[in-house]
């Protein structure tokens, strides 16, 4: 993986993921509301409701930077609605995709996989049944840089199995990858140059 000319910008993959809302009383493009949630937990607001706070909080300063049409800003049940309704795998893929061309891969680069269960998608939690959503990233310890992003649900996929896709969807060579003692194992690595180390 190599640092492309940045022939597109996040806006331009963010536009690529379709938009489930209903046309009527849509006030905002999706890419926008997605691009100020972004804005917003990347400044530590959680939530729809956090991320409400955070629009109000630069109100101003978004309409400007970001020339809304009106004046008017996206509100927390507007996040809300977008939160339930999004397309996850394909806000996935195109982070994937933009990721890729803002990335440079040196030799001997450390980059940490691990997985984190989303704890607002866990359903029967006391049950057989119990399911959730799981996020696997790739994270690279020198430059606090997310390489790529698998989603997965529990009762569906393994996170041996999302691991594997993760690493075979980066492409890396030369790379020292570090995960848990769950992936002690040969099959994601047989056709791989990468260095593997478990903790």
């Amino acid at each position: 993986m190599t640092v492309n000319n940045l022939d597109k910008s996040l806006i331009d993959y963010l536009k690529q993921i379709p938009d489930e809302r209903d046309c009527s009383g849509k006030r905002h493009p999706l890419w926008l509301i997605l691009l100020i949630m972004i804005l917003g937990i990347m400044s530590g607001y959680w939530g729809y409701r956090g991320l409400g706070r955070f629009i109000e909080r630069h109100r101003r300063q978004l309409i400007d930077t970001l020339k809304i049409p009106g004046a008017r800003v996206p509100s927390y049940s507007t996040i809300r609605r977008v939160m339930m309704q999004l397309d996850y795998q394909a806000l996935t893929q195109v982070f994937n995709e933009w990721a890729s061309q803002c990335t440079h891969n040196s030799q001997g680069q450390w980059v940490a996989i691990d997985g984190k269960s989303l704890k607002n998608t866990v359903n029967d939690c006391c049950g057989k049944q119990q399911n959730f959503v799981m996020m696997v990233s790739a994270f690279t310890h020198e430059r606090g840089e997310i390489l790529g992003i698998e989603v997965m649900e529990n009762k569906k996929q393994s996170e041996i199995v999302a691991v594997q896709d993760l690493i075979h969807l980066l492409d890396l060579s030369g790379i020292v990858f570090t995960m848990d003692a769950l992936h002690c194992q040969k099959k994601p690595f047989r056709q791989s140059s990468a260095v593997v180390t478990t903790t």
